[in-house]
Order: C-alpha cells, then structure tokens, then sequence
C-alpha cells in the first residue's frame, strides 16, 4: 500500500509545487466542475432502449418522472464553462498582444489545442459507422448513435467562433446579447414566428456568459453583481416556466414540443446567469479548498484531459450500452428509463460509464496533453492569474481609477488542454 501511496504523494507535491502563487485556481475549478456536471447530467437521463424493431431509439426519464427535472438544474452547467472560456480568452488574448504576438498566431494556438481531439472522435466513429452498416446494423440505429457521439461537437463550433471573435465581442456588454435571446423569443414563441429563428440564439444565447467572462477578465465583480446575477437569474427563469411556460428542464426531452437548450430559450439564459452568479460566489471559498494540494492535484488532473472527457463520455455510455447486450436487457441500461427502479440502476451503472472513460481517456488524451504550441505544456506553467479585488460596476467592468493587467493570464498550465477551449 506504501508503495502506491508514495507516488501519488510525489505527484501531489509536484503540481502543487509547480504551480505558481499567482495563478488562480478557483478558475481551473470552475471549467472542471462545468465539464463533470455535463457528463454526469448525460450519464444520468440518457438511456438508449432497443425497440420491437430492434432499432435504438434515446430516452430521458425526465420525460415520465419529471419529479426528476431539478436534476437538469444541477449538472447542465454549460453557462459556466462559456464563462470561464470568456474570461480565459480576454485574458489571453490581452497577454499575447503584449507579448506581441499576432492575433493568428494566438487563434491558431488556441483552436489547434480545441480541435486536435477531434480528430481522434471523428476517425474513430466514421470507422465505426461504417463498420454497423456493413455488418447490417439498422440505418436508424447508426443515425442514433452517432449523432449521440458527436452532439459534443456543436458545443465546440460555437465556443470556437465565439474565441474567434474575442477581440469584438469582448467589447460588448452582456444586456446586448440577452436582449436579442428576448426578442428572438418574442418573435418565435409570442407572435407564432419560423422555428427556424430560434437558431440565432445559439450564438447570441451562449455570447451572455462569455461577455460575462470578458467583462470578469477587465476586473473582479463585485459580489453585489454576483448576487444579482444569481437572483434576479434565478427569479427570471422560475417566473418564465411559471407564467411563460417554458419548460422546467434545462436540457433537452426527447418528444417534447419544446427544448431550453436545442436552441438556447430565454430560459435557458436567465438560468445560466443565476449560475454565474453563484460561480462568482464561489470563487473566494474555492481558492481556500484548493490551498490543499490533494485537491489542487484532483482538479489539475481534471484539467489536463478535460476535452478527452467532454468528447469520449457520450462513447464510453454507448460502449458500455452495447457490451452490456451480451448478457440480455439489463436494468438501468436497455430497459425503459419509467421508473424509480430504472433510476436506482443507472446510479449503479455510473461508475462503470466512469471506468470505460477512462478507458478512452488513457486510449486518447495524449492527444490533448501533447498538442504543439504554446498550449501544449503537460505540467504547470503560468496560466490564469488571480487578479486583486477591486471595486466594480454592475456590468463587471473596472470603476474609474481600478483595473488588473491581463499580462500573465495565457498560459497553459494544468488545465493542458482545456486552456484552449475555456
């Protein structure tokens, strides 16, 4: 037991020992917890059942017990992962401007490290497509599972295009983007407008909390801006399913009329702002945890294979799905997510979607932790600085006389990968 112990202890003590005083760690804590609640939400209401027809279809059991609905609220924690990518990516930018550096050089850093993974997803399933279809399996069934394997790549176009277009949009206040997600709604849902308007919200609807990241990144909001952002989100989204009728969950039901998250709904938007809110709440209580280098060393980890994680969860359920056939219909797994059996089984069955990540992730995360460029480093360096507290407005920009310097915020650091894409 000693022997496993002491390197673990030595790995511990050497991040910690690498990382430097300034850099922030509630930062790093933040995109880890965002990319665990997305997985961990998918891990928990999506089931894919075998039909009469012997076709897989998808299925949520938020659709027949919505008692389950307030698990949607804990772990679709998208908004913040927007906004830790918003903050990441001003500071960023800032700092290689002062280093000189061009602004393609540090785009192209930037998204080679977001899409480098990808291309590991996307030649794995493009074999694996074909390979179904010639040994018979059904066309619906292959359509099912690979648009469960790449639904990760919607998120990564619209952060990409966002990243792009940092140097513009880190200019805009938030209330701009919010107020195109309200009228689109307006026009889509109150005057009976084309579905197809709901679609601008993808990128306007994701473009408030990364406004809200680029704002943090010119100085620290106050926490009366924290509070409000996590009331008034909060009050606006509960006042929008009660009166509007906007649905409850924050991710999508499959047979539902409408989705908050496929596209983006006002809902969806006020939701993720209560959640930035009480992300901003939490900063100060995060960087005194993460003061003990276990739990530093758990989130750093986490880091360096964040979007090995993000790309491979949705394949590691399916592996598991499909393995799992070999020994019948089993609970929790192929049987219908209707009751509370079904939702006492999937619990048992998440350590085991656990296990076969990391599978893919020893398999595939070299391809993260080893990309080339300035973001590629395996180990801590220099990344996000923790900026000192300083008075605010409302909007999250720097009173008069008050500011940071960007200067050292760029890095790669522990978060590896994820630096890129948050």
């Amino acid at each position: 037991m000693r022997e496993l112990a002491a390197p673990a202890r030595a790995f511990v003590h050497r991040i910690d020992a690498a990382t430097p005083a300034h850099r922030d760690r509630a930062v790093d804590a933040l995109r880890a917890l965002a990319i665990c609640g997305v997985v961990l939400g998918h891990w928990c209401v999506t089931a894919l059942v075998p039909g009469e027809d012997g076709v897989l279809h998808t299925a949520s059991p938020l659709r027949a017990m919505p008692w389950l609905t307030p698990v949607s609220w804990l772990f679709q924690t998208l908004a913040v992962f927007f906004l830790v990518g918003g903050h990441m990516a001003a500071k960023g930018y800032v700092s290689a401007r002062a280093r000189g550096e061009t602004y393609g050089r540090w785009l192209g850093s930037r998204l080679g490290r977001l899409f480098r993974p990808v291309v590991a997803v996307l030649g794995v399933w493009t074999a694996a497509a074909l390979g179904m279809l010639l040994s018979g399996v059904p066309l619906d069934t292959v359509h099912t599972l690979g648009k469960l394997a790449l639904s990760p790549m919607w998120f990564l176009l619209v952060f990409a295009a966002l990243t792009a277009a940092t140097p513009v949009v880190a200019r805009i206040h938030p209330l701009w983007p919010l107020a195109v997600v309200l009228h689109v709604d307006l026009v889509r849902f109150g005057l009976g407008g084309p579905a197809w308007t709901g679609w601008i919200n993808l990128a306007a609807g994701w473009l408030v909390p990364y406004t809200l990241g680029t704002a943090w990144a010119r100085g620290v909001p106050s926490r009366r801006t924290a509070v409000l952002l996590l009331v008034g989100g909060a009050v606006a989204t509960a006042g929008l399913v009660r009166v509007a009728g906007y649905p409850a969950a924050m991710v999508g039901v499959p047979g539902a009329p409408v989705s908050n998250l496929n596209p983006p709904t006002l809902a969806a938007v006020t939701f993720g702002l209560a959640q930035c809110g009480l992300a901003l709440l939490l900063l100060d209580r995060l960087r005194a945890l993460l003061r003990r280098p276990v739990l530093w060393a758990v989130v750093a980890a986490a880091n360096l294979v964040a979007m090995t994680v993000f790309l491979w969860h949705q394949t590691a359920l399916m592996a598991v799905t499909a393995t799992g056939l070999l020994a019948g219909r089993l609970p929790g797994l192929h049987t219908a997510p209707e009751t509370v059996g079904w939702v006492r089984a999937r619990v048992g069955w998440i350590p085991v979607f656990g296990l076969a990540l990391t599978v893919c992730g020893a398999a595939f995360a070299a391809r993260e932790r080893h990309a080339p460029g300035p973001l590629g480093a395996p180990v801590p360096v220099p990344g996000p600085t923790r900026p000192p507290a300083i008075p605010s407005r409302a909007d999250g920009s720097p009173a008069r006389g008050g500011g940071t310097s960007a200067a050292g915020g760029a890095g790669a650091g522990p978060a590896g990968g994820a630096e890129s894409c948050a």
